[in-house]
C-alpha cells in the first residue's frame, strides 16, 4: 500500500510539474499581451527598495496563478475520473478527500482570488501610491479568512490539539480558536513579506510544502501528502520562470494563497510548533519588517537600511542571487530539521 502511495505523490508532484511548464506560455502570452506589470513602489514610501528594484517596474505579475490553478485543475481531473469511471486506477490517484484536502485546497484557492484582486489593483494603479491594497487591509483579509477556518477546526472537526514535541498533546479547548487565527495571519504575512526578490519566495516555500508532504506521509495523511507534493511540482515548474531575471513575478494571488494555505497544513498535521522550524527565514523576514516599524515609530531610526532583511542584504552590496540562493540553502536545511525532529518526536 505505502509503496504504490509513494509512486501515486512521485507522479502526481511530476505531472504537476509538467502540466505548467507546458501552459506556462499561455498564461505568460497573456500576461504580456495586456501589460499585467507590477508597479514599484512611489520612491517616496520605501527609496531604497524603489531605486534598487525601479528596472524591474512593468514585469507581469499575477505568476502564482499558475500554482494554484494546477493544483486545483489537477485536483478536480482526477476527482472526477474516479467518480465518473470504473477504473480503480483513478480511486486509487484522486487526492481531493473532505477530511484531508477539502479545507487547505479551499483556502488555497479563496486566498489567492482575493491575492488576485490586489494584483490588479496594482497593475492598475490603484490603491495608496498605486501599490494595490494596504498592508493593514491585507492582515484583515487574513484574519477572516482565519477565523473562517478556525471555527472549520474548532466546531466541525472537533479539534482544540496542540503537539508539543518530545511532551506530548494538549487539549487548549477555546484557545485553539485564538492560536490558530494567529498562526495562519503571521505565515501568510510572512510569505508575503518575503516575495520581493526573483525566486526567493518560490523556492523556500517548495521545501516547505515538501517537508509538510513528508511530515503528513509520515502522519498517513497520504491525500494531504499529495496535495503538498502537486503545490512543490507545480513551485518547481513556477521557478524556472521566475529565477532572475523573471519572466514574471508570484504576485499576490500566489503569495497570499500559499501563505494560507501553509499555515493551515501546519493545523492538520499538527505541527505546529514545527513550522517557525521549517519556515525560519519567514520568520526572521517578517520579524524585520515588524522590528523596523516599531523603532521608527519609537525610537525616530531605522535598524535596518530597508526592510524586509533580504533588501537590507541587497542595500548592503549583496547581489540578487547570492540572497537567494543562501536563502534557499538555508531553508533547505531548515527543512530537513524540521522533518528530522517530527520522526524523533514520533520515536521518542
Amino acid at each position: 500500500m505505502e509503496t504504490f502511495v509513494i509512486i501515486k505523490i512521485f507522479f502526481l508532484t511530476t505531472l504537476a510539474f509538467v502540466v505548467t511548464m507546458m501552459w506556462t506560455p499561455l498564461l505568460t502570452h497573456f500576461l504580456y499581451k495586456y501589460k499585467l506589470g507590477k508597479k514599484i513602489r512611489d520612491g517616496g514610501q520605501a527609496p531604497i527598495m524603489s531605486k534598487m528594484h525601479e528596472h524591474k517596474s512593468g514585469t507581469p505579475t499575477m505568476g502564482g496563478i499558475l500554482i494554484w490553478v494546477t493544483a486545483l485543475v489537477l485536483a478536480f481531473i482526477f476527482f472526477a475520473l474516479a467518480k465518473w469511471t470504473d477504473l480503480e486506477i483513478f480511486d486509487q490517484l484522486n487526492f481531493l478527500t473532505r477530511s484531508q484536502t477539502w479545507l487547505p485546497l479551499g483556502v488555497l484557492v479563496t486566498s489567492a482570488i482575493v491575492g488576485l484582486f490586489d494584483d490588479i489593483l496594482n497593475v492598475k494603479g490603484i490603491g495608496p501610491n498605486g501599490g494595490g491594497l494596504k498592508v493593514k487591509h491585507k492582515l484583515l483579509i487574513y484574519i477572516g479568512i482565519a477565523i473562517i477556518a478556525a471555527f472549520w477546526f474548532f466546531f466541525k472537526l472537533d479539534w482544540d490539539l496542540i503537539r508539543v514535541p518530545f511532551i506530548g498533546d494538549f487539549q487548549i479547548g477555546w484557545w485553539y480558536i485564538p492560536i490558530f487565527i494567529f498562526i495562519i495571519v503571521a505565515t501568510a504575512f510572512s510569505v508575503n513579506e518575503t516575495d520581493g526578490l526573483d525566486g526567493l519566495a518560490g523556492g523556500l516555500l517548495a521545501s516547505a510544502f515538501a517537508a509538510f508532504g513528508i511530515i503528513a506521509f509520515t502522519q498517513g495523511k497520504y491525500d494531504l501528502a499529495t496535495l503538498c507534493g502537486v503545490i512543490t511540482g507545480a513551485l518547481l515548474a513556477f521557478l524556472w520562470f521566475n529565477i532572475n531575471p523573471a519572466r514574471f513575478f508570484m504576485g499576490d494571488t500566489g503569495s497570499m494563497g500559499l501563505g494560507v494555505a501553509l499555515g493551515i497544513i501546519a493545523m492538520l498535521t499538527n505541527a505546529v510548533l514545527i513550522l517557525p522550524i521549517i519556515c525560519l527565514l519567514f520568520v526572521l523576514e517578517s520579524l524585520s519588517v515588524i522590528i523596523q516599524l516599531f523603532s521608527k515609530k519609537f525610537l525616530g531610526k531605522k535598524v535596518f537600511v530597508s526592510a524586509p532583511f533580504h533588501h537590507h542584504l541587497e542595500a548592503k552590496g549583496w547581489s540578487e542571487n547570492k540572497i537567494v540562493m543562501r536563502f534557499w540553502l538555508i531553508g533547505t536545511v531548515m527543512a530537513f530539521m524540521g522533518v528530522v525532529l517530527v520522526l524523533m518526536d514520533k520515536i521518542y
